[in-house]
């Protein structure tokens, strides 16, 4: 297959790791340093380390806000429809057991062996756990969560890949101004309790929060309302570290304007604060240059420094230059706004760089109609996260319209730079066996972005249960997410997937002996 489009994966794998540290010192006795015993120690040796379970946390469904108000307005007319999807994919020959079990007790929801491989779970009231034991090799899962809500205050498509938890976390998303509202998901799958320490900015620097720690309970999930801590905040950046366990982490960010729903979606980590950054799978329709609900690309640059972000969007024919957004002036501390208002509807990769590390995501949106108590149209929206480019594995949203977007980054210098090797790669789809339905190949002219729907690929889109892209080596990358879209009668819901970061421990790990120990 050749065209421009994107494509999305995702890998967990996880392993054990163990480390061994050498030390000599002298001994000091009544004040008189006694000679440094002439000891040759032994080199490291490589010792063997087992894969580990791969674990995974699958979101619960939409934090719901209480009913309020009278008469015919209800806010929540409809319960969310959620649906976790997930694929242990043979690594060597074969995929060791695993499955989805409930957060807080561990009980099985549903198996997974080689057998049969994929599962799928409708209707949790909560949070999922993914695991998958290794069979000789590290174990390969990937997971999503999927929410419709059709109508009332969190009308919209709501999803995210299942993420493998973490002690460090970014998060650049979400607000508490009048009308929004931003939940933060914490979720614990671990034994332990965690220990969270946040901190936040908004668009005049640093907030001091009166709780800055959270403390999430082994198997559990804590929810903490945003607006609470830090309130009427146009704009949001959140980091967070764990201590005692690993948590993962979601801004759950909502919006009304009066009674019409202004869209809804979570806001997933992106990656650690950087110089060059690129944040793929920004689908948008036309718009204008003022537009409110125009394309937001959103900046931080959370060091003692300030800086100047230089930003380059990759377009369906290359480069686009779109006045106004090739840079911004970031102040340290301050989190800032890009509108992208003005592009063409298509699928685009926003890269960024600057000289000090910043952080970034990008908000896009899809308007549709008004309802019976709307005074506008109602609007759904779906952030977009710097994520790492390269191979991986990703589970489609089910029940919805998916689109594979690939944005083709060189992997270094200019991202506009012409005479780019073009990024080429091996699709592949999989269904509910773990079997390869169709393979295909890729190819993306480098500085540019492609899409392909999923439905245009093969006969039954549905039966797909996982994407891998495999690329192959050369000075292009691939920057790439999932697209999900869901049509009704008021306008289309829309979220982004977009690959996990893969929890790769080491096969090996190099061990020597500590002379001070006395052992032999």
């Amino acid at each position: 297959m050749s065209g421009r489009g994107r494509w999305a994966g995702r890998l967990l794998r996880t392993a054990g790791a163990l480390a061994v540290l050498a030390a000599a010192a002298g001994v000091v006795v009544g004040g008189t340093a006694l000679p440094r015993a002439t000891t040759t120690v032994p080199g490291p040796h490589l010792v063997a380390v087992p894969p580990a379970v791969a674990t995974a946390v699958c979101p619960g469904p939409p934090v719901l806000p209480e009913a309020g108000g009278t008469g015919a307005f209800d806010p929540t007319p409809v319960d969310p429809v959620t649906t976790v999807t997930a694929l242990s994919a043979p690594t060597q020959g074969a995929s060791g057991p695993g499955g989805l079990q409930a957060l807080a007790d561990g009980a099985s929801l549903a198996a997974l062996d080689a057998t049969a491989p994929s599962a799928q779970l409708v209707g949790p009231v909560a949070p999922v756990v993914l695991r998958a034991e290794p069979d000789g090799a590290p174990a390969r899962v990937a997971g999503s969560t999927v929410s419709l809500v059709t109508a009332g205050d969190l009308r919209g498509l709501v999803g995210a890949s299942c993420a493998a938890p973490t002690t460090d976390a970014w998060l650049v998303g979400g607000s508490t101004a009048l009308g929004s509202t931003t939940q933060l998901v914490l979720t614990n799958p671990g034994s332990t309790a965690a220990e969270v320490q946040l901190t936040v900015w908004g668009p005049n620097g640093p907030v001091e929060l009166t709780t800055p720690t959270q403390l999430v309970a082994p198997g559990g999930q804590r929810v903490v309302d945003l607006g609470g801590l830090a309130a009427d905040l146009r704009a949001l950046a959140v980091h967070l570290t764990a201590t005692g366990g690993r948590v993962t982490a979601l801004l759950q960010d909502g919006a009304v304007r009066g009674f019409t729903p202004a869209g809804v979606d979570l806001v997933v980590p992106g990656l650690a604060p950087a110089t060059r950054l690129t944040v793929p799978g920004v689908v948008v329709e036309d718009s204008e240059v003022d537009s409110p609900d125009a394309p937001l690309l959103r900046l931080l640059a959370p060091g003692e420094a300030g800086t100047t972000a230089r930003v380059t969007l990759l377009g369906p024919d290359g480069p686009v230059d779109l006045p106004g957004a090739a840079s911004l002036d970031l102040v340290a501390g301050q989190v800032a706004e890009l509108p992208l208002g003005g592009l063409a509807a298509g699928a685009y990769t926003v890269v960024v760089e600057a000289d000090q590390p910043v952080v970034a995501g990008v908000v896009f949106t899809r308007t549709g109609l008004p309802g019976e108590l709307d005074a506008t149209p109602r609007v759904e929206r779906a952030w977009a996260a710097s994520t790492a480019p390269g191979d991986g594995l990703l589970v489609p949203a089910a029940g919805t319209d998916s689109t594979l977007v690939i944005g083709a980054v060189p992997a270094d210098g200019d991202p506009a730079a012409e005479g780019r090797d073009a990024l080429r790669g091996t699709l592949r789809l999989l269904g509910a066996d773990g079997g390869e339905l169709d393979r295909s190949r890729v190819s993306v002219d480098a500085g540019s972005t492609g899409s392909w729907r999923l439905a245009d690929l093969i006969e039954a889109p549905a039966d797909v249960r996982a994407v891998e892209l495999v690329w192959d080596e050369g000075s292009t990358v691939a920057s790439w997410a999932l697209l999900a879209e869901h049509a009704q009668d008021d306008g289309t819901l829309v979220t982004l997937l977009e690959p996990v970061r893969s929890i790769d421990g080491p096969t090996q790990v190099a061990v020597r002996r500590d002379p001070a120990v006395g052992l032999p």
